[in-house]
């Protein structure tokens, strides 16, 4: 792990292990009701505290956190990162993107096939 994606998972990780919504939509330049649609959870789970701290929200917002982790090295910032999660076709998914996919529930099939392309596999 390089030094970027080490200080943004600093900034996105709380002290308690849970994904903070406002130090990832700090990283990301997008309010926390942005982060919300994008991570396909409600504008409450990500505002209140009962909600943030249920094992569903955080999986999904751990989810989208490691998703632009692992984008970040090529993709030059956090900001560029999450710009391809959002708007970047996956031919291996039918066109579909990251955030389709995460939405869905298919969290891990992105984090395979981000996995496949960084060895230098087929999309």
């Amino acid at each position: 792990m390089d030094e970027t994606t080490k200080a943004f998972l600093a900034d996105v990780i709380d002290a308690d292990g849970f994904v903070a919504p406002k130090g990832l939509s700090g990283e990301l330049r997008i309010t926390k009701g942005e982060l919300a649609v994008a991570a396909g959870l409600s504008r409450d789970a990500v505002s209140k505290t009962a909600r943030l701290k249920a094992g569903p929200t955080q999986a999904r917002l751990r989810d989208v956190a490691e998703i632009i982790n692992r984008v970040l090295p090529w993709a030059g910032s956090a900001p560029q990162a999450f710009a391809w999660y959002r708007s970047q076709p996956l031919p291996s998914f039918g066109d579909r993107t990251a955030e389709d996919l995460v939405k869905e529930g298919r969290a891990e099939a992105v984090k395979a096939y981000l996995s496949r392309i960084s060895v230098g596999g087929y999309a």
